[in-house]
């Protein structure tokens, strides 16, 4: 056996209370928010950018809609979704991680529902536990991951379908067009799951679907374990 697998294990060991303690402080504080919409997308879009200013707005209709605002809690658009939802007087939930470039949750997270984590897959079982939809503004290998989780999640029915909103057609509209091309026409994947997600430039039609899709359902956490 190599030499590194002969090391003490009880550091592992002690991990899983690390794990489960992230658990049950996520569980406790998001169960206490209520129905929320998670806004995603990059760290690293500036202020003064037009994806920016249509997250806050986003946000604002979000809360306007009685919808709590989950974000990972750093910025780009996730300052700008909690932002929104603090100008509205809406619930603003950040979702923090120990990040290199990232120092911290935002200012307009609220303090009730700051939640830190370590563990990237702990941080992401809550994005989708507690979310009713899932509006998404460009961004890099995080937001892509998230993004493609929960349509997993949903294809093999491990959650109930959710409203998956992309906005920006100029940014997605050549990923959509290769999950078309390369995995549909392949038949990698079912027509049916091209329905799973909507594109749009229209911030207000995307809250409009995630709210019209709830005037059938009524709003719950996904997952029952």
């Amino acid at each position: 056996m190599p030499e590194h697998f002969k090391q003490d294990t009880s550091h592992d060991l002690w991990s899983i209370f690390k794990i489960m303690g992230e658990f049950v402080d996520g569980y406790d504080k998001l169960l206490k928010v209520g129905p929320c919409v998670s806004i995603f997308g990059s760290a690293r879009i500036k202020r003064d950018t037009k994806y920016y200013k249509m997250a806050v707005k986003t946000a604002e209709l979000i809360s306007q809609n009685d919808f709590g605002v989950i974000t990972g809690g750093g910025p780009g658009i996730m300052e700008a979704g909690n932002l929104g939802a603090h100008n509205a007087g809406g619930k603003s939930v950040g979702l923090g991680i120990d990040l290199p470039f990232e120092q911290g949750v935002n200012d307009y997270v609220h303090a009730d529902f700051e939640i830190n984590f370590k563990y990237f897959f702990v941080r992401k079982v809550m994005f989708v536990k507690y979310a009713q939809g899932f509006i998404v503004f460009p961004g890099g290998f995080g937001t892509l991951d998230e993004v493609f989780e929960c349509l997993t999640l949903i294809q093999t029915q491990k959650i109930e379908k959710i409203p998956i909103v992309l906005i920006g057609t100029e940014y997605w509209g050549g990923l959509m067009e290769w999950i078309k091309t390369s995995l549909l026409e392949e038949g990698l994947i079912s027509p049916d799951d091209m329905d799973l997600v909507h594109l749009t430039d229209d911030y207000k039609e995307a809250v409009k679907i995630v709210c019209d899709f709830y005037k059938q359902k009524e709003p719950e956490p996904n997952f029952s374990f």
